[in-house]
């Protein structure tokens, strides 16, 4: 069984898709950690995201990069959006999420086109969203836990930023798949969030 949880930055599908592998006792690939360790050896080259060779040559990124808690900063995630633009990136990466996927045992992916372009086969596909104010605010709290200073209005001008390339993108654009079930989880906590999805995951499951 393939669950593919879909959705832009901060709207919680990570934290989600965490949960459901834990209940459903399937593996787990955070997609997007790909995207923000080619955005961050892009950094680490002195190159520039927004050029396809620049983005490409950091596709051959180290494993253990992918350690690195820096991926998870707001800087380093501008960085993945502005490189998973690039067609051959995306292509490059492709394999190696679609190998995950088709496990024996099944798996969760969360990103932005896993139920569209990684996986559209997937069994149960979700879209996990929320509103730009409240993904800023969620993160700018983040950000605030780990000591990093940042104000609220740039979290959120950088958010929206994100999403318009990420909805505009002329390859794997960010959209809910067909028959995906959407979840907003502006006005959820954590846990209602985690409750809403395994509720429709198995609703799904139950209806097949």
């Amino acid at each position: 069984m393939i669950i593919a949880v879909d959705g832009p930055t901060a709207s919680g599908k990570g934290t989600i898709a965490k949960a459901l592998a834990a209940h459903f006792s399937l593996p787990h690939l955070d997609t997007g950690l790909l995207y923000r360790a080619v955005g961050r050896q892009v950094q680490l080259l002195g190159g520039n995201p927004d050029d396809p060779h620049d983005a490409m040559a950091a596709c051959d990124f180290t494993e253990s990069l992918l350690e690195d808690d820096i991926l998870r900063s707001e800087d380093v995630g501008g960085y993945a959006s502005r490189v998973s633009v690039h067609p051959a990136v995306r292509h490059a990466l492709y394999e190696r999420q679609r190998a995950f996927a088709l496990q024996e045992s099944g798996a969760v992916l969360d990103g932005r086109d896993i139920g569209t372009v990684i996986a559209p086969e997937a069994r149960v596909k979700l879209f996990v969203t929320a509103s730009v104010a409240e993904r800023a605010r969620r993160r700018w709290a983040e950000m605030a836990g780990r000591g990093i200073d940042v104000a609220l209005a740039t979290i959120e001008h950088d958010i929206a930023a994100r999403d318009a390339r990420d909805m505009n993108r002329k390859d794997a654009p960010l959209m809910a798949a067909p028959g995906a079930l959407v979840i907003d989880t502006t006005h959820f906590g954590r846990d209602a969030a985690i409750e809403a999805a395994i509720e429709a995951v198995e609703h799904k499951l139950g209806a097949d």
